[in-house]
């Protein structure tokens, strides 16, 4: 299977890299878009190698300005796409079809070729526009995800939150056997 994983410059780099070990796990092939922003986001909030780090997880990396790359056509098959983190200035240009670099592209693509897309749009709080936003994703078939902690399976890291988000957001694009902890019902202490 082959994903497209793209990286915006919201906070929440972490989520990449958690993203990309799962999608590792799932043994798909990755192709990595990482914006300018997000390069900056990734080194201050994990670290300076952390650029490396991901790239390592991934298959190939496109240029985010290389709107000519393979994954910018419908004709090039992707299973899915997850945006994450998904700042707003990524989703808004998503909502409204602006294709004005490669990862907002490859999420237009993902949406005309009916391709699961799954954004993990971080913000907070929302406004009107960011609501509308994510409601036009939604009606065009995007999943659009908060990072909201699974608090009741009683994470014990903010590395737990950060991987079971990301597994969670890996299992919407139902590539495989789910890979986040599922709730049972029964108190997970």
């Amino acid at each position: 299977m082959r994903v497209v994983l793209a990286v915006s410059g919201a906070s929440g780099a972490a989520l990449s890299l958690a993203a990309a070990r799962h999608l590792r796990g799932l043994g798909a092939r990755i192709e990595l878009v990482v914006s300018a922003a997000a390069e900056r986001t990734l080194a201050a909030e994990c670290g300076a190698e952390a650029l490396a780090q991901l790239e390592a997880l991934c298959d190939r990396r496109h240029d985010a300005r290389d709107v000519g790359a393979e994954i910018a056509s419908g004709s090039a098959h992707v299973d899915a796409m997850l945006v994450a983190p998904c700042s707003m200035r990524s989703l808004a240009a998503i909502a409204l079809g602006l294709d004005d670099n490669l990862l907002t592209r490859a999420a237009s693509v993902q949406l005309k070729e009916r391709r699961p897309l799954v954004l993990i749009a971080r913000e907070a709080p929302y406004t009107l526009a960011h609501l509308r936003n994510m409601t036009a994703v939604t009606e065009m078939g995007g999943v659009v995800m908060p990072p909201v902690p699974a608090f009741y399976l009683r994470p014990e890291t903010t590395g737990d939150i950060v991987a079971q988000i990301a597994a969670r957001a890996v299992d919407l694009m139902r590539l495989g056997a789910p890979v986040a902890r599922a709730w049972t019902g029964e108190d997970p202490a």
